[in-house]
Protein backbone atom coordinates (compact mmCIF):
# COMPACT_ATOMS: atom_id res chain seq x y z
CA UNK A 1 0.00 0.00 0.00
CA UNK A 2 1.40 3.41 -1.03
CA UNK A 3 0.87 6.06 1.65
CA UNK A 4 0.12 9.54 0.27
CA UNK A 5 0.02 13.00 1.87
CA UNK A 6 -1.65 15.85 -0.06
CA UNK A 7 -0.40 19.42 0.46
CA UNK A 8 -2.43 22.16 -1.23
CA UNK A 9 -3.88 25.43 0.04
CA UNK A 10 -7.21 24.85 -1.74
CA UNK A 11 -9.58 22.59 0.19
CA UNK A 12 -11.45 21.52 -2.95
CA UNK A 13 -8.21 20.40 -4.58
CA UNK A 14 -7.23 18.37 -1.51
CA UNK A 15 -10.66 16.76 -1.36
CA UNK A 16 -10.75 16.02 -5.09
CA UNK A 17 -7.29 14.49 -5.22
CA UNK A 18 -7.97 12.64 -1.99
CA UNK A 19 -11.15 11.03 -3.33
CA UNK A 20 -9.43 10.07 -6.58
CA UNK A 21 -6.45 8.45 -4.89
CA UNK A 22 -8.47 6.79 -2.12
CA UNK A 23 -10.49 4.97 -4.80
CA UNK A 24 -7.35 3.10 -5.89
CA UNK A 25 -6.79 -0.29 -4.23
CA UNK A 26 -3.05 0.26 -3.77
CA UNK A 27 -3.13 3.87 -2.52
CA UNK A 28 -3.89 5.15 0.98
CA UNK A 29 -4.34 8.87 1.69
CA UNK A 30 -2.93 9.28 5.22
CA UNK A 31 -3.57 13.01 5.56
CA UNK A 32 -3.52 16.46 4.01
CA UNK A 33 -2.04 19.89 4.68
CA UNK A 34 -3.05 23.44 3.76
CA UNK A 35 0.47 24.89 3.64
CA UNK A 36 4.09 23.84 3.52
CA UNK A 37 4.67 24.04 7.26
CA UNK A 38 1.73 21.73 7.91
CA UNK A 39 3.05 19.39 5.22
CA UNK A 40 6.45 19.09 6.90
CA UNK A 41 4.89 18.43 10.31
CA UNK A 42 2.37 15.95 8.93
CA UNK A 43 5.02 14.08 6.92
CA UNK A 44 7.15 13.60 10.02
CA UNK A 45 4.21 12.14 11.94
CA UNK A 46 2.38 10.19 9.22
CA UNK A 47 5.40 8.75 7.35
CA UNK A 48 3.98 8.96 3.80
CA UNK A 49 5.72 7.34 0.86
CA UNK A 50 4.74 10.20 -1.46
CA UNK A 51 3.86 13.84 -0.79
CA UNK A 52 1.81 15.64 -3.44
CA UNK A 53 3.20 19.15 -3.01
CA UNK A 54 1.56 22.29 -4.35
CA UNK A 55 4.06 24.94 -5.43
CA UNK A 56 2.52 28.15 -4.17
CA UNK A 57 1.14 27.97 -0.61
CA UNK A 58 0.97 30.37 2.36
CA UNK A 59 3.10 30.23 5.54
CA UNK A 60 5.73 28.03 3.84
CA UNK A 61 5.82 27.50 0.09
CA UNK A 62 6.30 24.16 -1.63
CA UNK A 63 9.97 24.81 -2.37
CA UNK A 64 10.88 25.48 1.26
CA UNK A 65 8.80 22.50 2.39
CA UNK A 66 10.51 20.22 -0.14
CA UNK A 67 13.94 21.35 1.03
CA UNK A 68 13.06 20.71 4.67
CA UNK A 69 11.57 17.29 3.98
CA UNK A 70 14.37 16.05 1.76
CA UNK A 71 17.15 17.68 3.74
CA UNK A 72 16.12 16.11 7.04
CA UNK A 73 18.70 13.37 7.47
CA UNK A 74 17.20 12.25 10.78
CA UNK A 75 13.85 11.30 9.28
CA UNK A 76 12.52 8.94 6.66
CA UNK A 77 12.39 11.09 3.54
CA UNK A 78 9.32 10.68 1.34
CA UNK A 79 9.25 11.13 -2.41
CA UNK A 80 7.90 14.54 -3.42
CA UNK A 81 5.67 14.96 -6.47
CA UNK A 82 5.23 18.63 -7.36
CA UNK A 83 1.73 19.64 -8.50
CA UNK A 84 1.13 23.07 -9.96
CA UNK A 85 -0.89 25.09 -12.45
CA UNK A 86 2.33 26.67 -13.69
CA UNK A 87 4.22 24.96 -16.51
CA UNK A 88 7.69 25.86 -15.26
CA UNK A 89 9.49 28.74 -13.60
CA UNK A 90 12.58 29.17 -11.44
CA UNK A 91 10.49 28.27 -8.42
CA UNK A 92 9.68 24.81 -9.75
CA UNK A 93 13.19 24.39 -11.15
CA UNK A 94 14.58 24.95 -7.66
CA UNK A 95 12.16 22.35 -6.28
CA UNK A 96 13.60 19.81 -8.70
CA UNK A 97 17.11 20.76 -7.65
CA UNK A 98 16.04 20.29 -4.03
CA UNK A 99 15.31 16.66 -4.80
CA UNK A 100 11.67 16.48 -5.88
CA UNK A 101 11.11 13.27 -7.83
CA UNK A 102 8.45 14.49 -10.21
CA UNK A 103 6.49 17.38 -11.59
CA UNK A 104 2.93 17.19 -12.91
CA UNK A 105 0.46 19.86 -13.96
CA UNK A 106 -2.81 20.01 -12.02
CA UNK A 107 -4.83 19.81 -15.23
CA UNK A 108 -3.30 16.44 -16.14
CA UNK A 109 -5.81 13.60 -16.62
CA UNK A 110 -6.80 11.71 -13.45
CA UNK A 111 -5.15 8.54 -14.72
CA UNK A 112 -1.86 10.41 -15.14
CA UNK A 113 -1.93 11.59 -11.52
CA UNK A 114 -2.57 8.08 -10.21
CA UNK A 115 0.21 6.66 -12.38
CA UNK A 116 2.56 9.46 -11.33
CA UNK A 117 2.13 8.56 -7.65
CA UNK A 118 2.91 4.92 -8.41
CA UNK A 119 5.95 5.78 -10.53
CA UNK A 120 7.43 8.10 -7.91
CA UNK A 121 6.69 5.67 -5.07
CA UNK A 122 8.55 2.95 -6.96
CA UNK A 123 11.68 5.09 -6.88
CA UNK A 124 11.53 6.35 -10.44
CA UNK A 125 11.33 9.99 -11.50
CA UNK A 126 8.61 11.61 -13.51
CA UNK A 127 8.52 14.72 -15.62
CA UNK A 128 5.60 15.51 -17.89
CA UNK A 129 6.89 15.62 -21.51
CA UNK A 130 6.05 19.32 -21.78
CA UNK A 131 7.98 19.98 -18.60
CA UNK A 132 11.11 18.25 -19.89
CA UNK A 133 11.05 20.50 -22.94
CA UNK A 134 10.53 23.60 -20.80
CA UNK A 135 13.30 22.55 -18.42
CA UNK A 136 15.67 22.40 -21.37
CA UNK A 137 14.40 25.75 -22.63
CA UNK A 138 15.08 27.22 -19.18
CA UNK A 139 18.76 26.35 -19.50
CA UNK A 140 18.85 27.73 -23.05
CA UNK A 141 17.42 31.07 -21.86
CA UNK A 142 20.05 31.56 -19.17
CA UNK A 143 23.25 33.49 -19.88
CA UNK A 144 25.80 31.06 -21.24
CA UNK A 145 28.74 30.52 -18.96
CA UNK A 146 31.42 27.92 -18.64
CA UNK A 147 30.84 25.53 -15.77
CA UNK A 148 33.48 23.01 -14.73
CA UNK A 149 32.33 19.43 -14.56
CA UNK A 150 32.29 17.82 -11.13
CA UNK A 151 35.21 15.41 -10.75
CA UNK A 152 32.63 12.68 -10.15
CA UNK A 153 31.72 12.75 -13.85
CA UNK A 154 35.21 11.50 -14.61
CA UNK A 155 34.21 8.24 -12.91
CA UNK A 156 31.58 7.47 -15.54
CA UNK A 157 32.44 5.08 -18.34
CA UNK A 158 32.02 6.33 -21.93
CA UNK A 159 28.80 4.33 -22.25
CA UNK A 160 27.44 5.68 -18.95
CA UNK A 161 28.24 9.22 -20.10
CA UNK A 162 26.36 8.53 -23.33
CA UNK A 163 23.36 7.23 -21.38
CA UNK A 164 23.41 10.30 -19.14
CA UNK A 165 23.31 12.55 -22.19
CA UNK A 166 20.27 10.68 -23.50
CA UNK A 167 18.53 10.90 -20.12
CA UNK A 168 19.09 14.66 -20.19
CA UNK A 169 17.44 14.84 -23.59
CA UNK A 170 14.27 13.31 -22.17
CA UNK A 171 14.68 9.75 -23.44
CA UNK A 172 13.11 6.93 -21.42
CA UNK A 173 14.79 3.54 -21.00
CA UNK A 174 13.01 1.98 -23.97
CA UNK A 175 14.09 4.82 -26.26
CA UNK A 176 17.65 4.74 -24.97
CA UNK A 177 17.80 1.00 -25.58
CA UNK A 178 16.66 1.55 -29.16
CA UNK A 179 19.16 4.40 -29.70
CA UNK A 180 22.08 2.33 -28.42
CA UNK A 181 20.84 -1.02 -29.79
CA UNK A 182 21.06 -2.75 -26.41
CA UNK A 183 18.60 -4.52 -24.11
CA UNK A 184 16.39 -2.36 -21.91
CA UNK A 185 17.70 -4.20 -18.83
CA UNK A 186 21.20 -3.11 -19.82
CA UNK A 187 20.02 0.50 -19.87
CA UNK A 188 18.45 0.08 -16.41
CA UNK A 189 21.79 -1.21 -15.13
CA UNK A 190 23.62 1.78 -16.60
CA UNK A 191 21.10 4.23 -15.12
CA UNK A 192 21.45 2.64 -11.69
CA UNK A 193 25.23 2.89 -11.83
CA UNK A 194 25.10 6.51 -12.99
CA UNK A 195 22.85 7.53 -10.11
CA UNK A 196 25.00 5.63 -7.61
CA UNK A 197 28.29 7.09 -8.85
CA UNK A 198 26.96 10.65 -8.90
CA UNK A 199 25.06 10.36 -5.63
CA UNK A 200 21.73 11.27 -7.27
CA UNK A 201 18.24 10.28 -6.13
CA UNK A 202 16.67 9.87 -9.55
CA UNK A 203 16.55 10.86 -13.23
CA UNK A 204 15.27 14.36 -12.50
CA UNK A 205 18.46 15.20 -10.65
CA UNK A 206 20.46 13.56 -13.44
CA UNK A 207 18.84 15.89 -16.01
CA UNK A 208 19.59 18.95 -13.89
CA UNK A 209 23.19 17.88 -13.27
CA UNK A 210 23.85 17.13 -16.95
CA UNK A 211 22.84 20.64 -17.99
CA UNK A 212 24.34 22.45 -15.02
CA UNK A 213 27.75 20.89 -15.61
CA UNK A 214 27.69 21.53 -19.34
CA UNK A 215 27.70 17.83 -20.21
CA UNK A 216 24.71 18.58 -22.41
CA UNK A 217 23.83 21.93 -23.93
CA UNK A 218 20.31 23.02 -24.85
CA UNK A 219 19.66 22.61 -28.56
CA UNK A 220 22.14 19.77 -29.08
Amino acid sequence: MIRVLIADDQAMVRQGFGALLAAQPDLLVVGDAADGAQAVTAARHLDPDVVLMDVRMPVMDGLAATRKLLGDRSAQRPRVLILTTFDLDDYVYEALRAGASGFLLKDAPAADLVQAVRVVAAGDALLAPAVTRRLIAEFAARPERRRPRPTDLAGLTPRETEVLRLIARGRNNTEIAADLVVAEQTVKTHVGRILAKLGLRDRVQAVVLAYETGLVAAGE
